[in-house]
């Protein structure tokens, strides 16, 4: 029997490619694995087998493939296919994404067979993605949670703000400044509920920021989401069907406000409140109480007109009734004064309790804003404490003042004899000095 070696049998398989695959072929197929090395990309492509009973967005949830292929795109390609594909679609490739790739088979006798990829359809891709995002949309219409955001009433004294976004993200040090330095010199609280904002963690991390701020839900008015930024890349993480359910039940009226102008991701269409920028939510905030101040000062000169006419109403009917009856006694007309007098003090005294009832209630607001930093500055000062005085208990620096000693073979200490071996030099550190020996 003759036999050949696995090069030849490689080689042949590689010929048998060439000849009779010779052309290129637009392939439907899913991303499991995205990576860039020295300016070329890798793909792993998967196919699943839908079960065409199910909704389209349950056939996601599918497990087992029924094909798999890796993928190349070699740098030459990938330079000019990458920022028309982000352009279009204003996302990266990454792994769950449906692709429509133009490629042709390539076999390697070291390396096996691949698929090179010459061009990518976005179009294709943004239909997808269409796709599911009307199926979330839908879904969650079925389930009656699409409007539960939009019903809920906005807190006239929006105040205490509990902020989802990436720590260093410059537009969360944007909307921190913007409200700290209002013009009005309105007074806010924020609170910081780090999360992911982008790449494949965005749902789990906004889901578990969503889950803290529930439970201390009566100490905040609203919760503001906001991404730094405006990059529209990885907007897909906002796209999902949990997140979505979270913040459509969520007790607070939610801000979005992600930093992309193109397009509506479906938390911008499920939460409360839809804004451009970081900055922008911050000006919405600040409008918002600007319009509540207004009211209160439009309601105290409206009491104050009402009870001025009214007071005036009625002298001119009293001076009336004193022309009429002219023979009146004096001292009813004196009485009936007196009683006006009574009540033009009995009104402005309401009206002046009501204002500064307002006002007080505002004074009282800064108060507990204040204290309440105060108490949280306190208790970071005491973990930090706390911490210190941890660190000095683990110092070695205590055992050896305590007649331990400690032995190191090669800079690290030896806790087994039968880690020495004959001839092998060690160190033993003592309080007050070294001593250096030698294993026999």
């Amino acid at each position: 029997m003759k036999t050949m070696t696995l090069y030849e049998a490689n080689a042949l398989v590689r010929e048998t490619i060439e000849l009779t695959l010779d052309q290129q072929y637009w392939v439907e197929a899913e991303l499991s694995e995205v990576r860039e090395s020295r300016g070329h990309c890798y793909m792993e492509l998967v196919q699943f087998e839908q079960d065409k009973n199910e909704s389209a967005q349950r056939s996601y949830q599918r497990s087992t493939p029924i094909a798999r292929a890796s993928a190349k795109c070699w740098a030459s390609a990938w330079a000019m296919l990458r920022p028309h594909f982000e352009r279009v679609t204003g996302q990266q490739l990454h792994a769950g994404l449906k692709v429509l790739l133009q490629v042709y088979p390539q076999f390697h006798e070291a390396y096996g067979f691949s698929w090179i990829v010459t061009d990518i359809n976005p179009e294709f891709t943004m239909g997808d993605m269409m796709r599911k995002r009307q199926e979330i949309i839908r879904q969650l219409q079925e389930e009656g949670v699409y409007d539960l955001q939009k019903e809920l009433i906005f807190p006239m004294f929006a105040q205490r703000i509990a902020v989802i976004s990436s720590a260093t993200a410059a537009g969360y040090g944007d909307f921190c400044h913007q409200l700290r330095e209002n013009e009005y010199g309105f007074v806010f609280r924020t609170e910081l509920f780090a999360a992911v904002m982008q790449g494949e963690q965005i749902e789990e991390s906004l889901i578990a920021a969503l889950n803290r701020i529930n439970e201390h839900a009566n100490d905040f008015d609203c919760v503001v989401i906001i991404r730094g930024g405006g990059a529209t890349a990885d907007l897909s993480g906002f796209d999902t069907l949990a997140l979505a359910e979270n913040v459509a039940n969520f007790p607070l009226p939610v801000i979005t406000g992600i930093g992309h102008e193109r397009d509506e991701c479906v938390l911008d269409m499920i939460s409360h409140l839809r804004v451009k920028t970081p900055t922008a939510a911050a000006a919405f905030l600040i409008e918002h109480l600007k319009e509540v101040n207004d009211r209160l000062e439009e309601a105290e000169t409206t009491i104050y007109n009402k009870v001025s006419n009214r007071i005036r109403f009625e002298r001119l009917k009293i001076e009336r009734l004193a022309g009429i009856i002219p023979r009146l006694p004096r001292q009813r007309l004196e009485d009936a004064r007196h009683g006006l007098l009574l009540s033009e003090g009995r009104l402005r005294t309401i009206a002046e309790g009501m204002l500064k009832d307002s006002q007080y209630r505002l004074l009282m607001a800064g108060s507990r804003l204040k204290t309440a930093t105060e108490h949280l500055l306190e208790k970071k000062v005491f973990l930090l404490e706390h911490l210190r005085v941890q660190l000095e208990a683990h110092d070695p620096q205590l055992l050896l003042k305590r007649g331990y000693s400690i032995t190191l073979h090669k800079g690290k200490a030896v806790r087994d004899p039968n880690q020495l071996q004959g001839g092998d030099e060690i160190e033993t550190r003592l309080q007050k000095g070294t001593i250096h020996s030698v294993v026999k």
